[in-house]
């Protein structure tokens, strides 16, 4: 980032959210992250980009529109589940991943826990989205210490987003701001009426999304859902974008394992995973976390679809795709 932007805009643009991203110092990530996320991005670009609307270089970061669905992504998810449904598939819910039963080289069955009972699923092909950590310590048999040694060492930031509704009507034009200020914990704000305005339905008011970025257990992760509300209004009302009584009332959600983590040394962990996921002929790993890596969610969607490709006979090598795939919206 100094090499192609300079000290003073690395310091300005990039360091601060960076660290509150990942919980650790800049100089400790990996420079291929950085690499992934401003690929062909450059001063001269951004410059071009600001002051004239050009965008010759196809700059991954500068992209000028995307699809987005008018009741959130997650609509999505449950056309998936009607589709899988109405085509005699089976989704089971609020259920956790017990153990994948294992034979020499292939997975036998899928061992789910779903409230008191316990499921088994014997299948041909298994394709797996959870983190790579969760995968390989539910083999069984179990994988070889290694491999568990590995998994040991890969971490992950996790996520928690304080939804906030203000009583007014437009806060910023943007869909969302990053918060490089330090004197505040939150790094992200979105505003979703800007995403789509079918996701606000009362026109009289803003929902706002406050974003921090935490590790599973800490202070912050742990703080109980009142307190983290009170938190995001005095930030909003300290980075001066609301009025203390403009808050209307909030709501928390939290999501872990977020965001697998590109420290110093992850590139040789995740190795010794995937070498030894590769002897399991019937298995393939798809998605942030089935790939430890920190792609974007059209690139996760592609892996699954390639993973079924691969299902019916193609040679895709989805641990290459995330990082050759242009954007795809």
């Amino acid at each position: 980032m100094i090499n192609r932007f300079g000290q003073r805009l690395y310091r300005k643009f990039f360091k601060t959210y960076t660290e509150k991203v990942w919980g650790i110092p800049c100089h400790t990530l990996q420079a291929d992250w950085a690499a992934q996320r401003i690929k062909g991005l450059s001063l001269k670009s951004v410059v071009s980009h600001a002051l004239f609307g050009n965008n010759h270089d196809h700059a991954k970061t500068l992209i000028h529109e995307f699809h987005y669905p008018i009741l959130g992504p997650g609509i999505m998810w449950q056309r998936f589940h009607e589709h899988t449904e109405g085509h005699g598939g089976i989704t089971y819910f609020n259920s956790e991943v017990a153990r994948f039963k294992r034979s020499d080289h292939r997975i036998q069955e899928v061992s789910l826990r779903q409230g008191g009972r316990n499921i088994g699923i014997r299948g041909e092909n298994f394709i797996s989205s959870i983190p790579l950590t969760e995968l390989v310590s539910r083999l069984d048999p179990p994988a070889p210490d290694n491999v568990l040694e590995a998994a040991r060492h890969l971490t992950y930031r996790s996520f928690i987003l304080v939804g906030l509704i203000i009583n007014r009507t437009d806060l910023f034009p943007d869909q969302w701001i990053y918060i490089h200020n330090p004197d505040v914990k939150v790094g992200r704000i979105q505003n979703f009426r800007n995403w789509s305005s079918r996701m606000v339905p009362d026109r009289e008011k803003t929902s706002l999304g406050m974003e921090y970025f935490c590790t599973e257990g800490d202070e912050l992760w742990t703080t109980p859902d009142q307190k983290l509300v009170e938190l995001a209004r005095k930030e909003l009302v300290h980075l001066r974008m609301v009025k203390a009584a403009e808050v209307d009332r909030g709501v928390v959600f939290r999501q872990p394992k977020a965001y697998p983590v590109y420290n110093h040394d992850y590139h040789l962990h995740l190795q010794v995973i995937r070498d030894f996921l590769a002897t399991l002929e019937n298995l393939q790993t798809i998605g942030r976390n089935g790939l430890h890596r920190y792609n974007n969610q059209d690139h996760s969607m592609l892996t699954g679809m390639l993973a079924a490709e691969n299902i019916l006979g193609a040679k895709h090598n989805l641990w290459e795709l995330s990082q050759n795939q242009e954007f795809l919206e």
